[in-house]
């Protein structure tokens, strides 16, 4: 899963227009209250009770009387009203504009589903713009590589069906021939059955490849950590692989030292060595040889597959990819089905470690970094 770093992100642009907005509110307040300090002196008080007097004809005398009981004994309380109106008036305008923002960002949010909608937010919004759109982005290629990966897999069971049928029919035609024929000559016979044995072995593979393929997508992969001797887990795989390896006059050298050990899984690890050998006899090339190698670090083991062929350089960043298959690799009896690789990545990062391929010069080789036994040993004594 991707996960978004944190970062800190600039709304100066929203800060800067927040406070001219609440200074002019403020100056505004400062200058009705300077306004009303004002009315209790200098010519300003005397034009009003000039104008008392002349719109209700009394006397400047009863003029004067009546402003000092309207307004210079209640000023405090007509100042506290202004400022109070005035803070309301600066609260207002603050809940108005995030109103406003927040309904953009909503707007925004909405729009991260939408395949073709452009997000647009406030000048002083730019930064949460930027980040909506890069979730938009991360969103759409998500969608695309699981749009992919079913794709390739929908694909992949196609062919599956189709070449299951092949060696299923040859099986049954092969066995009718035999059942039909008894007294068929022995060299013959023997002919057929190898032919049905070979073809019934095929379709074997091919189902083995369907339940890959579930497991693939259902599997926890719960680890269970030990101590594991590598020398003896490569060289019991091997044995395992003979037949295999046989049939196409390839070896796998074990250069890896007796005392070397890792901590993980044995089953699981042993998965992993088993995916990257079968996938080196698939696409190795004929009578060569397979080296596996090793180095313990401090903290880490270093273990190198290495063989005869080339992967082309565009599909070493996807060779790792569930599904992934070298072309034409469909037509061939070593064709698998693309989970091997991908299988054993997920292994190895549940593990704490990494895999990475390399390729070039006519060889190709499989570099795998996992936890080495010594160091997690010491960290658990101590």
């Amino acid at each position: 899963m991707v996960k978004f770093k944190k970062a800190k992100y600039n709304y100066s642009k929203l800060g800067r227009i927040t406070f001219i907005r609440g200074l002019w509110i403020t100056v505004g307040a400062v200058a009705a209250v300077f306004g009303l300090r004002m009315l209790t002196r200098g010519h300003l008080a005397d034009a009003i009770v000039r104008w008392f007097a002349r719109s209700l004809s009394i006397s400047e005398m009863e003029a004067d009387l009546l402003y000092f009981k309207l307004v210079t004994v209640n000023m405090q309380f007509i100042l506290a009203l202004v400022i109070i109106i005035f803070v309301f008036l600066l609260f207002h305008m603050l809940l108005d504009t995030y109103k406003r923002y927040f309904d953009e960002v909503v707007t925004g949010i909405d729009k991260l589903m939408e395949e073709r909608a452009a997000i647009s937010l406030s000048p002083e919004l730019e930064s949460v713009e930027h980040k909506l759109a890069d979730v938009k982005r991360t969103l759409a290629e998500r969608a695309d590589k699981a749009k992919r990966a079913e794709q390739q897999k929908n694909d992949l069971v196609v062919y599956l069906a189709h070449d299951i049928k092949t060696p299923l029919t040859s099986v049954i035609g092969y066995l009718s021939l035999l059942d039909e024929t008894p007294d068929m000559p022995d060299e013959e016979k023997a002919k057929y059955i190898h032919t049905a044995w070979e073809k019934a072995n095929r379709l074997r593979t091919l189902v083995n490849e369907f339940f890959e393929i579930t497991r693939s997508h259902s599997e926890s992969l719960p680890l269970h950590k030990a101590k594991v001797d590598l020398f003896y887990m490569i060289a019991q795989i091997s044995d395992e692989l003979y037949p295999q390896l046989n049939a196409c006059g390839k070896i796998i050298e074990n250069h890896v030292d007796e005392d070397i050990s890792v901590y993980g899984d044995s089953d699981k690890l042993a998965r992993v060595f088993n995916n990257i050998l079968k996938n080196a006899i698939s696409y190795s090339a004929e009578n060569s040889v397979i080296k596996v190698s090793a180095i313990e670090l401090s903290a880490w083991t270093v273990i190198r597959f290495e063989n005869d062929g080339e992967i082309p350089e565009d599909k070493l960043n996807v060779i790792f990819d569930k599904f992934c298959r070298l072309s034409n690799a469909r037509l061939s009896e070593t064709g698998g089905s693309g989970l091997g690789l991908a299988i054993a990545k997920n292994i190895i990062v549940l593990h704490g470690g990494q895999i990475r391929a390399e390729s070039s010069n006519g060889r190709t080789a499989f570099i795998i970094e996992i936890p080495s036994a010594s160091s997690k040993i010491s960290v658990t004594a101590s």
